[in-house]
């Protein structure tokens, strides 16, 4: 069965990003290392640690598509029309970017009615034996909220960013309860950490 899993890298405090869109060091990981990762669509040159490496090349290599939102969309040029993993990227927005050089040839769908329906695109293309990747911040924690996500996949990152954009972004006022980690594999400059959602 499909599973919705929520990634991305984070700081030791909880964000993805600064204030006004900068990673900082939180994504060295994915360039510094000396082996590439195999998996997904090999248009980015990563290169992590040998541990990082074999880590996501299982995790992405499961990724039949993937949700975005449109902030990330914009700063990425949508990866210039070439998703990371997957098939396809559904980007959850409130318009289509109708200036996109790529609009109408890469393999991207542009979904106005919210996050759910985004999610729902998603599996449906990612079948029943793929998952489907979602980044983290403000559509991430929709989805969080909304108790659409299965997974959560965090690379944990010693780096302390004091504010910015949050990993579980910010609608949700709850505590959800997470299952000890399936999964800790220590890379370097960078903790993999993967969660299973309690439910119930």
């Amino acid at each position: 069965m499909s599973r919705v899993v929520m990634a991305d890298a984070v700081s030791l405090d909880g964000f993805l990003a600064t204030a006004d869109d900068q990673v900082g060091p939180l994504h060295d990981f994915y360039f510094h290392g000396d082996t590439p990762i195999t998996a997904g669509n090999r248009h980015l040159s990563f290169k992590a640690s040998a541990v990082s490496a074999k880590y996501l090349d299982r995790q992405w290599s499961r990724i039949g598509a993937m949700v975005i939102g449109r902030r990330l969309f914009d700063i990425t040029n949508g990866w210039d029309g070439v998703p990371v993993a997957g098939d396809r990227v559904f980007v959850v927005t409130h318009s289509v970017p109708t200036d996109w050089e790529h609009l109408g040839t890469a393999p991207f769908t542009f979904v106005t009615d919210g996050v759910e329906s985004a999610i729902a695109q998603a599996k449906e293309v990612a079948g029943p034996d793929r998952d489907v990747s979602l980044n983290g911040g403000d559509v991430g924690g929709q989805a969080f909220a909304a108790g659409l996500v299965d997974e959560v996949d965090m690379a944990l990152v010693p780096v302390v960013f004091g504010s910015g954009k949050r990993f579980f972004g910010e609608h949700f006022t709850e505590h959800v309860l997470l299952d000890d980690p399936t999964e800790v594999v220590q890379g370097e400059r960078v903790t993999h950490l993967h969660y299973k959602i309690r439910n119930g």
